[in-house]
């Protein structure tokens, strides 16, 4: 039985993409190939089309356009009887706009281009979307506070940073993320201190 849009977008938008991008630089690319596997699984009917435009006054024809801002390519995916297009500019490693692109940067465009158009149905939408930034750290457990506080109370002549650290754990600077750090900074510090006041005795 042929699915509907909205069951074709729902299985798509559920499947983890995370296995299956690359990171350059700030950017997050979604494989094509796995997009594109990703999406016939789902609907065997999806079709693409890749958009060509005229050059040279209509002598010659190819995969991308020209303007003003630079060269861009379109795809157009076709999924549940419904099509969605993409536009992507062309551009060089440095994701910096090219005039003069060649083969190699027109067909790379058009890869990230169906990639992109694919997650208009759904697959690793939000992706783009910057749902793939990071998750505000975990502020930190009772038994971290506790474990913070405790080797405070033993370090001497502390009063004044202890004072701050407990207002970076109060403000969750300190958090989660960064607790095994923090104690270990600490313990360096406190054992710093244990050995100078061994060597201060040692002279006297």
């Amino acid at each position: 039985m042929k699915k509907e849009i909205t069951e074709i977008y729902d299985e798509l938008s559920h499947r983890d993409v995370s296995e299956n991008t690359e990171k350059k630089g700030k950017f997050t690319y979604l494989s094509w190939a796995w997009a594109v596997r990703e999406l016939l699984n789902v609907d065997p009917e999806a079709t693409w089309e890749v958009h060509e435009y005229l050059h040279e006054e209509g002598r010659t024809v190819a995969p991308y356009m020209r303007t003003g801002a630079g060269c861009f390519v379109k795809v157009t995916v076709w999924s549940g009887g419904i099509a969605r297009h993409q536009v992507h500019p062309v551009l060089d490693h440095m994701n910096k706009a090219i005039e003069e692109p060649n083969a190699f940067q027109v067909n790379t465009s058009i890869q990230r281009c169906l990639a992109k158009a694919i997650a208009l149905h759904g697959l690793g939408l939000y992706i783009y979307a910057g749902e793939d930034l990071p998750a505000p750290p975990k502020p930190l457990s009772k038994e971290q506070y506790q474990e913070i506080t405790m080797l405070l109370a033993e370090m001497k002549d502390f009063d004044e940073e202890s004072s701050k650290i407990i207002a970076k754990m109060d403000s969750e600077e300190i958090n989660e993320s960064n607790f095994k750090g923090s104690i270990a900074k600490l313990k360096r510090i406190n054992n710093f201190k244990d050995s100078t006041a061994k060597l201060e005795r040692t002279d006297k």
